[in-house]
């Protein structure tokens, strides 16, 4: 049987890699300050200079704040049926970026500010046979 094809939640906001996926993101030529989404200019006031180029964010980052989310997001999202509580935080990366996104764990007792986690793809639901996939972070 054939592997289901897989597409992004969003086109251009993380590699597809399976093993080693990376969050697309941006990065001032000039004053190296990041960006995730990717953007077209630095907006950092102290930076002179406005070009970016494309970059990729690390895999790994620390728990910087989270909450769970017990309640199915309204549409145009697509939650699982039935419905699991599921945790939502916000990862600081080494490149001085902070990006939120889904958690694999749940559990606040499992969850501690500082914790490394890393990054993976996952499903979020399917679409026309397509599993359509986002970015999550796991502890490490």
């Amino acid at each position: 049987m054939a592997d289901t094809e897989k597409i992004p939640v969003i086109e251009g906001l993380f590699t597809l890699h399976p093993e080693e996926p990376k969050l697309i993101g941006s990065k001032c030529t000039s004053c190296g300050t990041y960006y995730f989404p990717q953007t077209i200019s630095c907006s950092n006031p102290d930076c002179s200079e406005e070009r970016v180029e494309d970059a990729f964010l690390s895999r790994r980052g620390k728990l910087w704040s989270f909450t769970v989310q017990h309640y199915p997001p309204p549409p145009p999202f697509k939650a699982q049926e039935p419905f699991v509580p599921f945790g939502i935080g916000v990862v600081e990366f080494p490149e001085e970026i902070r990006v939120a996104g889904i958690l694999t764990e749940s559990d606040p007792e499992k969850l501690k500010i500082g914790m490394e986690l890393e990054l993976l793809l996952d499903k979020a639901y399917e679409e026309d046979g397509k599993e359509v996939v986002t970015w999550k972070f796991r502890p490490v």
